[in-house]
């Protein structure tokens, strides 16, 4: 009777601590962000951050830290303590492009020294807009054959120093136009000085540009896109390396990191459980609609995608001439 007993509580204790087993070592994980709530960065962060919960972390929370575009959030995990709590979801251009652009003393950061590569959460590419000032013209040819002879033709971006506005540095040098950046703060403000007339061409994460370019026979067409491949919802839009232009073939990605020194082991880890939820039907379907895809990458390919983007940037930033007022 006590054999049995004893075998009965043991057999009930191993009920009652198999799920306590199976809970995340960690109680609670935050995912910091750099731009303010309702917009694709801080959406795939809360999505990301729905996919962490019970299997990374008991609790995952989104952190925005707004300000510096997107610079005070990777201060932020820099300065986190390196024990797997904290999580970075930043785009690329705070990392491969601001380097190229600021001085030590503003960009406060290294990013390879200071932060540990997880994997990408999606990326998404950009599209050209052309607006009725050039005719709204659906090809990158008609726009060259619209500007040839013009000067300073306008064009703009959501913000000046942005992956966007070097894009556009590259379309003017690929189609030898003269043309003139006019940054804005953010896509709407500069969408809606296109369809007004006031620019002639703005760069914009197709998120923002597919609405304005859906409508047939709108102000604003697309005269190609940065994609590898023709997007599903613009069948009839050519990217720009079938248009003869391969160098313009890009995209963005938001990015997971961990701040520097964090065990190995929980890097590999954060990998794992991300990549795993990046790949599922359902965050396939939410980030869609951003018109973003699922990018999940292990950590040596996600570093040198990394480390490939950080140098294709350098020389076209550094050709550009351009340099933010705070260096």
């Amino acid at each position: 009777m006590t054999l049995h007993r004893r075998t009965a509580l043991g057999l009930g204790l191993s009920a009652l601590t198999a799920p306590a087993l199976a809970q995340p070592a960690r109680a609670t994980a935050r995912v910091v962000v750099g731009f303010p709530a309702g917009g694709s960065a801080d959406t795939t962060a809360r999505l990301i951050a729905e996919r962490l919960r019970g299997t990374y972390a008991q609790n995952v929370i989104v952190d925005n830290r707004v300000g510096a575009a997107g610079r005070l959030a990777v201060e932020a995990v820099k300065a986190a303590e390196p024990d797997g709590n904290t999580i970075l979801l930043t785009a690329a251009s705070m990392l491969v492009i601001f380097p190229h652009l600021y001085r030590p003393t503003t960009l406060r950061y290294d990013p390879f020294a200071d932060l540990l590569p997880v994997t990408p959460a999606g990326e998404f590419p950009f599209g050209m807009g052309v607006g009725p000032m050039a005719n709204s013209l659906g090809t990158l040819a008609a726009f060259k054959e619209w500007g040839a002879g013009k000067t300073d033709i306008p064009y703009s971006s959501a913000a000046a120093g942005s992956m966007l506005h070097f894009l556009g540095v590259q379309v003017a040098k690929a189609t030898n136009l003269s043309m003139t950046h006019i940054p804005y703060r953010g896509s709407a403000p500069a969408i809606q000085d296109l369809i007004g007339g006031r620019l002639a061409a703005s760069y914009h994460p197709m998120v923002d540009l597919a609405p304005h370019a859906a409508t047939p026979g709108g102000p604003v067409r697309l005269a190609g896109v940065s994609s590898e491949q023709r997007l599903p919802r613009f069948p009839d839009v050519p990217t720009f390396a079938e248009q003869g232009y391969p160098q313009l073939t890009g995209s963005e990605w938001f990015g997971l990191f961990l701040p520097a020194r964090t065990p190995a082991a929980v890097q590999e880890s954060l990998n794992r459980i991300a990549v795993e939820a990046i790949g599922t039907p359902d965050y396939r379907d939410a980030i869609a609609r951003l018109e973003m895809r699922p990018y999940p990458l292990s950590i040596a390919d996600f570093t040198r995608r990394f480390r490939a983007d950080y140098d294709k940037w350098a020389p076209i930033i550094a050709e550009s001439g351009f340099r933010p007022e705070e260096t």
